[in-house]
């Protein structure tokens, strides 16, 4: 075992223990809070906060990643080529409008809660996936789709067995820069109502509470840190495993 794995392994079990009895690490923080304030966050479990930050982040991620991947096959086929600019500009909107704004926008229509941060880091976390979707399609080695033709396997297998597999370690690469960008981004939701870890956050600038912010800051760049990191490690087992090649015997 790496001294790397080691440490990763070490600092998510301080995460975890810090998230079920962080009463145990107060005394770390009491130094960073001003007279009567407490040290931990008292107005909901930081277990709970964490896991519907999680919660939101991934639901929004995995929509993103269906919807990208779903236009990034519709345009790399022949039939589906003409709609790529449409596909592009509208994997741009996230880019186009801050998730602030977006916020501002779907708060009327869908209230406060959940439904508008799931909105906000739906749109913000496409143009990602989708362009190293597209990139992944249409980089294959050459050899691979013409053998895969001469063994005469139709376009959906080639899809599926070929195309998908030999792309998956690019396409990863886009869910896992999306995935950290909708967990920092996703604290944003609080400011409407949503349970995320920004709520920590906000409870510590209102009151001027450097402990509050600190402690949801930390869990938030631990989590990110560590997601990006398990994200990267599945990258390299796809890598590894596609170049060992893929059969492409029809079934």
């Amino acid at each position: 075992m790496s001294w790397s794995l080691i440490i990763r392994l070490l600092v998510l079990a301080l995460l975890i223990a810090f998230l079920v009895a962080p009463e145990s690490f107060a005394f770390l923080l009491q130094p960073f809070t001003k007279i009567g304030q407490p040290a931990i966050y008292d107005r909901g479990t930081l277990w709970g906060l964490t896991l519907s930050h999680l919660a939101i982040t991934f639901a929004a991620t995995s929509l993103a990643t269906l919807v990208a991947l779903g236009l990034a096959i519709l345009v790399t086929r022949p039939f589906g080529a003409e709609f790529l600019p449409l596909s592009r500009s509208l994997a741009n909107i996230g880019q186009t409008f801050p998730p602030v704004a977006v916020l501002a926008l779907t708060v009327p229509i869908l209230g406060f809660g959940t439904a508008p941060t799931l909105v906000a880091l739906f749109l913000y976390g496409l143009l990602p996936i989708f362009e190293n979707s597209i990139t992944g399609l249409t980089t294959l080695p050459p050899t691979v789709t013409v053998a895969a033709r001469g063994m005469g396997m139709t376009g959906l297998q080639r899809l599926v067995r070929v195309e998908l597999p030999l792309a998956l370690p690019v396409i990863l690469s886009g869910v896992r820069l999306s995935t950290v960008i909708s967990l920092a981004t996703a604290t944003i939701g609080s400011t409407v109502a949503a349970r995320t870890l920004g709520e920590i956050i906000i409870a510590g600038l209102t009151a001027s509470n450097t402990a509050f912010v600190m402690q949801g800051g930390l869990i938030v760049a631990v989590l990110a840190v560590l997601i990006y990191d398990g994200l990267s490690a599945l990258e390299r087992f796809f890598v590894a495993r596609t170049t060992k090649g893929s059969s492409l015997s029809p079934r």
